[in-house]
């Protein structure tokens, strides 16, 4: 009966593997919920390269001419003067509805023009920069003149969302659609990198 008998000894088990196998299961698994890296924009910001005396004459000291442009609610100010603007159209009487939309288009693509692409220099402080700003336009001016920042793309999409609302509250008239095309045109041809801006200061 006692030969019979085995004795029974517990399997061994190697630590070191198994808490390899556990960590690499781990890294493997949370490799997969973390999933590829989100891809960038398209458009990319590109900064524009300025001299060395430039750049320690625009570092100097904030440019209050510019700083709004990124502050909050500056980006709603947009909707609300267009808005603005087409409610005071449509007070003036015997003005219809497409010409209003119309009058709208044109008078932001003027005004914003005139603003960020023809007035060049910052309207007060100019001396504390050292003339760094003088031949500069606002649009060369906001973020420090790299292209394609988030304020440059709202300011560029703004003009085509009004040109597309015209558009369609004019019902596609051959004649309003040229006419609103002409304006935005006339907006977005100085925001491209190429343009020069000795060209729209002049204009």
């Amino acid at each position: 009966m006692e030969g019979a008998a085995r004795t029974l000894t517990p399997p061994t088990i190697n630590i070191s593997t198994v808490a390899h196998a556990t960590s690499t299961s781990t890294s493997s698994s949370s490799s997969k919920l973390k999933g590829r890296a989100r891809s960038a924009s398209l458009v990319k910001v590109e900064e524009i390269k300025e001299t060395v005396d430039d750049l320690l004459d625009q570092s100097a000291y904030t440019n209050y001419n510019q700083e709004w442009v990124n502050r909050k609610g500056a980006w709603l100010i947009h909707i609300i003067l267009i808005f603005g603007g087409k409610l005071l159209f449509d007070l003036i009487p015997g003005v219809t509805q497409d010409i209003s939309w119309t009058l709208t288009n044109i008078s932001y693509m003027a005004l914003s023009f005139l603003m960020f692409h023809h007035v060049t220099g910052i309207p007060f402080q100019s001396d504390l920069h050292g003339g760094a700003y003088d031949d500069l336009t606002l649009w060369e001016q906001i973020d420090e003149g790299a292209q394609y920042t988030p304020a440059k793309k709202w300011l560029i999409c703004v003009p085509i969302g009004l040109f597309l609302v015209s558009t369609h509250f004019t019902k596609y008239d051959p004649w309003q659609f040229a006419v609103n095309f002409s304006s935005l045109l006339f907006i977005l041809i100085p925001k491209l990198p190429m343009a020069p801006s000795s060209f729209t200061a002049n204009v």
